[in-house]
């Protein structure tokens, strides 16, 4: 029953999103996604990332056939494309094999088998239908808050060093090549989380059920909650306001070489397309994930998650995507996420929930604060740096202590075996 009424609200809230995205003249998300089938999708990395986390639940003989099935697909759609002259993209064939397994539970799995398949076909599904979501809301952030508050968080990040203009001046000097990797990185975040995913996931098949936590709950946990923020604190980054992508709506052109001066914040106006998606730092929130749920991986996976949340924090301030407060707020945010998902798990486990609150006080005092006491903070940034990232640093610390009390408390407790006592050596009876 809680499977279906989740897929109840998903499905009202896409068609919702599909008629509001319709109303601005824009293809919804299911539109876009049931063109892909035919057409050359988006992201076809993304489809067969989603095909992969399916396969999770299959047998390795049901996996080389699910691929192979992909990929003759998508070799008869480039046919077809190509004579038709049609742009061409790979990753239909994963969407067309996706969705025939959720075929085949229905009419050809039963009870638990069917429950475990349709659990595996609605991870990819959601991971698809996840991005197509947030093209959708990105464009009505841009179409409904037409003022941003960019004003309030440059001032604000005068408390933390202005990052974004130093990282932004850092990557410059690194040139063509060290922009690129980050461009990879930032783009390809998905396919990092579904790695992570894949090896937490490694054992599905053959237990034939879902570990309790894993990284796929908190990415859509994130995507779930984070845009719902963009409404209400609408930002759009420093390389629009403060930057030449802003065109004739930024302020002046200053980013990166020349921090903005400190002035008297007020709500300005932009354009009607830029997404409104910096507060909190979305990027920074699924590359925190990716680390809290490495940690537990082999050392090569470990190694890459570091990589890639360090790299994708380059990207965001580099690029001129974020300020530094976005960062913060983004990984407070994920932070609080993890420890809530955890503490329900662990039956509403009183210091985790004790802990989410906190969290979730310490992200409220963020906001509050670069919006109300921006000016302030610029004005003594030696006062408000450290005690915002101390706040911060806090919830991780609790977190950090948290989740080790639990892994103590899950640890088998091996108990020494039971000690025999020591017979006596029989002594010969006189005769």
């Amino acid at each position: 029953m809680l499977w279906v009424a989740v897929g109840a609200v998903a499905l009202v809230f896409l068609v919702a999103l599909e008629f509001a995205a319709r109303r601005y003249g824009q293809a919804g998300p299911l539109t876009a996604q049931a063109r892909e089938v035919l057409f050359a999708p988006r992201s076809g990395t993304v489809l067969y990332a989603a095909m992969a986390l399916m396969m999770v639940v299959l047998t390795w003989r049901q996996r080389f056939a699910a691929l192979g099935a992909a990929v003759a697909i998508d070799l008869a759609l480039w046919l077809v494309r190509a004579q038709l002259g049609a742009e061409q993209m790979a990753g239909s064939g994963a969407l067309w094999v996706t969705l025939g397994f959720a075929v085949i539970a229905v009419t050809r799995r039963t009870g638990r088998e069917r429950m475990l398949l349709l659990k595996g076909v609605g991870l990819a599904l959601l991971l698809v239908a996840g991005r197509k979501t947030g093209y959708t809301w990105l464009l009505l952030t841009s179409e409904t808050r037409p003022m941003v508050l960019d004003q309030y968080v440059a001032a604000a990040d005068h408390a933390f060093g202005n990052p974004s203009w130093v990282a932004g001046r850092i990557v410059e000097a690194t040139g063509a090549a060290g922009a690129h990797v980050l461009d990879w990185v930032y783009v390809q975040l998905a396919v990092a989380a579904v790695a992570v995913a894949l090896y937490q996931l490694r054992n599905v098949a053959a237990e034939r059920r879902f570990p309790r936590h894993h990284l796929v709950r908190s990415f859509l946990v994130i995507g779930l909650l984070g845009p719902g923020i963009y409404m209400v604190y609408p930002v759009v980054g420093p390389i629009f306001a403060y930057g030449a992508d802003g065109g004739q709506w930024a302020l002046a052109d200053l980013w990166p070489n020349t921090p903005p001066p400190v002035g008297v914040p007020q709500p300005m106006p932009f354009d009607g397309f830029t997404p409104r998606n910096c507060m909190p730092s979305l990027h920074t929130a699924w590359a925190t994930a990716i680390f809290i749920h490495s940690r537990k991986a082999p050392r090569a996976l470990r190694h890459a998650g570091t990589f890639w949340l360090i790299a994708t924090l380059g990207a965001t301030l580099g690029f001129g995507y974020h300020y530094g407060a976005d960062i913060i707020a983004g990984v407070v945010f994920t932070v609080t996420i993890e420890t809530a998902l955890r503490a329900y798990d662990r039956g509403r486990d009183p210091q985790g929930i004790r802990l989410a609150v906190y969290g979730t006080a310490v992200f409220a005092v963020l906001l509050a604060s670069y919006r109300f006491l921006s000016v302030e903070m610029a004005e003594l940034p030696w006062l408000f740096g450290p005690l915002l990232v101390l706040a911060a640093g806090s919830v991780v610390y609790g977190y950090v202590r948290t989740t080790r009390r639990w892994e103590r408390q899950d640890a088998p407790v091996h108990l020494p075996a039971p000690r025999r006592e020591a017979l006596p050596e029989p002594q010969p009876e006189p005769v």
